[in-house]
Order: C-alpha cells, then sequence, then structure tokens
C-alpha cells in the first residue's frame, strides 16, 4: 500500500527493476477520463500537453465557463514558468526565494485570481500533485515550486507498474546482501565515539561503526537521541519538515468493468473525499482496482471517523466517478499513511514557509559522519522511488568516501 508507479524519467528505478527480474507493464490509459466539477462530469481524453491542460484534461473539455477556464490556464503557465527558475537543489538560492518562500501557496493563488477552477489545480498539486499530503495554506509557493522542478507532473511519473507490485522490491534486494539485516531494531541513539559511532537500537544491540546513514523521513528522525545534540541548523529544519496526511485505497472488483465501458479508471474533481482516482489493475483488467487517496485536511478528518464511515464516504464518490457498479467492491483496503511508524504520513514530507530560506542549507547537509538519506533528501523525484533509490546512491558513496 506503499509507492508503486514508474515513470518515464525514472530511470534508476527501471534499472533496478530489471536487475531484479521485474517486469513492468503500461498504466492503462486507453479510453476517457473522467471529470466532475461543480457536480457537472464529462467524459474526455487525457491531455497530451500537460502545461496547457487542467491537470490531465484539455480545458476545452471543462465544464466551466469560458472566462473560469481562461483565468485557470492563465495562472498554471505563470506557475509553470515560476517552477523554472527555481534551483532544486538549492532553492534558497533561487531568484526572489525569500519572497516565494514566505508567500503561501494559498496566498500566492488569491493574490492573483478569484477563480475557483484556478484554485483547484493547487489545491490538487498541494494534495495530492505528487508532493501531496498538505494544504495551500500550509506550504510556501517555493516550496511548490521546487517540488515541480524536481519532480516534473509533465515528465508522467504514473507511467508504468510492476507485476507483483512494487513492495516486493526491499525484500529482493535484501536477499542480495551480504551480512546482517536486523529486523525490529529500531535505532534509539547514534552517540558518537571518538572518530566513529555507536548506534543502541531498541532490542538491545549495539552497533559500532565509522558512518551512519538515516533513512527515515525527517519527522521520524526527530525519535532518535543524538550525542552530541543535531546543530540548530539541523534541528530546527526537522521541526519545521513535516509530514503530509494520506489515506490510499484500493476498491477491487472482479473485473475492471470501467474498461469496457470506454474509461480508463482515471477521475478527478472537487468531490467531497477523492480528488483522484486511477486504475491499478494488472493488463488482464483481472481483477479490476481501482486507487484513490484522501489527502490533507480531508484525510485529517477521514481519520476521525469509524471504518464504516470511512468506506462508505469513499465508496460514495467512487460511485459518482464510475457508476453504481463501484458500490460493491470484493475487497477494499485503505491505508492511513499517519499511522504507520516508520512513516508517520504521506506522500513525503513538505516544509513548512519560510523554511527553506532560513533552514534549507541543512536539508542535505551531513552532521559529521551522519548521513541523511531517503527520499525526502533526493534533489530529483523526492517522494518517489526514484528519489530513494537516488537518496541511496548519494548517501552510499559520501559514506564510502567519508571511511575511505
Amino acid at each position: 500500500m506503499g509507492g508503486q508507479w514508474m515513470g518515464k524519467t525514472h530511470y534508476l528505478f527501471k534499472a533496478l527493476a530489471e536487475e531484479l527480474g521485474l517486469k513492468k507493464f503500461d498504466s492503462y490509459y486507453d479510453g476517457n477520463s473522467v471529470l466532475i466539477w461543480n457536480d457537472k462530469k464529462i467524459a474526455a481524453p487525457m491531455a497530451s500537453d500537460w502545461a496547457n491542460s487542467f491537470l490531465y484534461v484539455n480545458y476545452e473539455d471543462v465544464p466551466a465557463p469560458v472566462k473560469e477556464r481562461e483565468a485557470a490556464l492563465k495562472l498554471h503557465r505563470e506557475f509553470l514558468q515560476l517552477v523554472q527558475t527555481i534551483d532544486a537543489e538549492h532553492p534558497w538560492r533561487s531568484p526572489q526565494a525569500r519572497n516565494l518562500d514566505t508567500q503561501t501557496i494559498e496566498s500566492w493563488m488569491r493574490d492573483r485570481t478569484d477563480s475557483e477552477l484556478a484554485y483547484h489545480i493547487f489545491k490538487w498539486y498541494s494534495r495530492v500533485g505528487g508532493s501531496g499530503g498538505f494544504e495551500p495554506g500550509d506550504s510556501s509557493i517555493l516550496h511548490l515550486a521546487q517540488t515541480q522542478k524536481a519532480s516534473p507532473q509533465e515528465e508522467t511519473p504514473e507511467q508504468w507498474l510492476l507485476y507483483g507490485a512494487a513492495g516486493q522490491m526491499p525484500e529482493l534486494l535484501a536477499g542480495q546482501i551480504k551480512g546482517e539485516i536486523r529486523m525490529n531494531a529500531a535505532a534509539q541513539a547514534v552517540i558518537r565515539q571518538g572518530e566513529g559511532y555507536q548506534v543502541k537500537a531498541a532490542d538491545g544491540s549495539v552497533h559500532n561503526c565509522r558512518a551512519v546513514v538515516v533513512a527515515v523521513p525527517p519527522p521520524v528522525r526527530g525519535q532518535i537521541f543524538f550525542e552530541p545534540g543535531l546543530p540548530p541548523q539541523t534541528s530546527g529544519l526537522l521541526q519545521r519538515f513535516p509530514m503530509g496526511s494520506m489515506f490510499k485505497v484500493f476498491a477491487i472488483y472482479p473485473s475492471a468493468w470501467w474498461r469496457e465501458q470506454g474509461f480508463n479508471g482515471l477521475g478527478q474533481g472537487n468531490l467531497p473525499t477523492l480528488e483522484l482516482t486511477a486504475d491499478s489493475s494488472p493488463p488482464s483488467g483481472t481483477p479490476g482496482v481501482l486507487a484513490s487517496f484522501v489527502a490533507g485536511d480531508r484525510a485529517v478528518t477521514l481519520a476521525l471517523q469509524s471504518e464504516a464511515e470511512r468506506r462508505k464516504a469513499i465508496l460514495a464518490d467512487l460511485v459518482t466517478y464510475w457508476g453504481p457498479q463501484a458500490k460493491e467492491p470484493v475487497d477494499y483496503i485503505e491505508i492511513n499513511w499517519g499511522e504507520e511508524a516508520w512513516t508517520r504520513g504521506g506522500f513525503t514530507a513538505y516544509m513548512t514557509p519560510g523554511t527553506w530560506t532560513s533552514f534549507g542549507s541543512a536539508w542535505r547537509e551531513p552532521v559529521g559522519r551522519i548521513i541523511w538519506a531517503g527520499t525526502e533528501s533526493s534533489p530529483r523525484w523526492a517522494g518517489y522511488y526514484e528519489g530513494a533509490i537516488q537518496s541511496g546512491i548519494d548517501a552510499a558513496k559520501m559514506a564510502h568516501s567519508m571511511v575511505g
């Protein structure tokens, strides 16, 4: 129930999958997508040009007044132009960085238009568009621009899926590693000892090493005791680098019946709970799997409801997108990533306003021989498998250079 897609420019992910003998298949995009806007529902083919589209469909297909569509297109183009000015590896060095970092996404868009259609684009980017899991008022326009420079949606990050799912990769990798892998042994303390470190684990084991790679999300790093303490720049960053709020849901049916009706399973709109659905079925369409996400404040609210209430709300929106057949899945699986001990949210972490320009220099900077890794530490495709692999490679190279 974690990451699952591979994109066109996920070169490391593709190479690793091939190395492990895993086969990919195309995500299903044949036929029409569904867009629902203010209770108006349309079916339309996917747009081919991201910069000139309303997310996944062409602007002329959006069921909204021409003035609204023009305002949304104008603001989206302005944002994409801003994205090109951002230094993805050093966002705090970008032109007008401080000004951009002290404006929330919410204030930036509302200063420029009163178009609700335009607002929806940026709500979508914030909640489910790559970085995901937060609201436009939670982060800065600099952060959103950085995420799109590093992980551009126009590069089709959901191009392929893997037979057997991507979740099998860690176990396959573990089988190639010589030496000991300790499970259920969470690191509790990292203590400097001379030129090396002592790592104490929850199972009572103690490990002496010359360098340490910490590969958990930023908020989870705060659960580890460091001696000496982390520098103020690093600890300040971790206090301002939370995870998003996210549910992921699979509704599973005997077959992907929407394909037979000429649809591709990609749904989006301003519904109460679900803003995005996607076909995650195998090529055969058996079983049929609709993946969907509940993000940001909606996920926080949903978490307070009972399992039955959550299921009812999610299936109601699936019915609105795809019709009455969506009401009775043969299986229904949900996960609240905020309940996962080693993620505490999803898709990934985000910077609060002002953080990039005040504490951003500590983002990937090691502390002594303590090296930060994990997908949140990658300057390219952070929040994706590609970013995780890139970060791991970078951390391994850095550790090797430190210890010789």
